[in-house]
């Protein structure tokens, strides 16, 4: 909790005491919102104990800007498990968002498509997840600061507020779709047989993030929606070859309708 109190002194400091009610974390080629909106920026570099990203697509701010009448926080990238951070150091920020304030953090990521009914651009509401990652970001001692030992996981992504993200999808003209997330570790991508598995398992979307931050930001008690933006079909029996710049390049193609819904979101909450 020390090193968490000495990050959250020095944001403090650097964004005049900006104290945000919502968190928001931008996955690949999402980070545009964050150019648009911005009254205060620090790179993760220059953050006690945040480490930095290394992923093309992630530029690697903490952004604070007033939207909609809201104070929001804004992770332009994220760092995830496969870039050789341990879970504890790529949930940190979420820590330090719950600290600085937020109540609500929206979760986004680029996902590949298990569902066959999902194409590249589409959105998708996350209504649960399956963590295949291999570990859990709770491991270790307990915080008894931020949550309990055992927290209850039943409704991480919370109802109401998926509801008020279709309602806002519905007031857009958004087709938004909705499912469970599957996360694996990465960073290779899956094999036919393993989306196989994972559709028969019951996941829509698979990807590489989101998962731990979610279990924490619940630990920590904070209201959770995560929205997937589909990137790609995550596997292929035909072998079409996969590649990050396909993913970049459908979320470039669903970063307006995308940022128009988060901004709509934001407005209700």
């Amino acid at each position: 909790m020390i090193s968490i109190q000495n990050t959250v002194n020095y944001i403090n400091e650097k964004t005049n005491n900006f104290e945000p009610e919502i968190g928001i974390i931008l996955g690949s080629g999402l980070g545009e919102l964050a150019d648009e909106y911005c009254d205060y920026a620090i790179p993760y570099t220059e953050i006690p104990f945040f480490v930095k990203s290394t992923v093309q697509g992630h530029k690697g701010r903490l952004v604070f800007a007033k939207i909609r009448e809201k104070k929001i926080v804004m992770m332009q990238g994220r760092n995830h498990f496969y870039e050789g951070h341990t879970m504890q150091e790529i949930t940190y920020p979420v820590k330090v968002m719950k600290t600085l304030g937020i109540k609500t953090l929206i979760l986004t990521n680029a996902a590949g498509a298990v569902n066959q009914n999902f194409k590249p651009a589409d959105l998708m509401l996350i209504t649960d997840h399956i963590n295949n990652m291999g570990t859990n970001p709770l491991i270790g001692l307990n915080d008894d600061t931020l949550g309990e030992r055992f927290p209850d996981m039943s409704q991480i992504y919370k109802k109401n507020i998926i509801k008020l993200a279709k309602k806002s999808a519905d007031d857009l003209n958004i087709d938004i779709k909705e499912g469970i997330y599957w996360a694996n570790s990465g960073p290779s991508y899956e094999t036919p047989s393993e989306i196989n598995m994972i559709r028969k398992l019951g996941g829509d979307a698979v990807g590489m993030s989101t998962v731990p931050e979610a279990i924490v930001a619940n630990y920590c008690g904070l209201d959770v929606l995560g929205i997937s933006c589909i990137t790609n079909a995550a596997s292929s029996a035909s072998g079409a070859k996969l590649s990050h710049e396909e993913v970049i390049e459908a979320a470039k193609i669903a970063k307006t309708k995308f940022k128009s819904l988060i901004l709509e979101i934001i407005k209700y909450i």
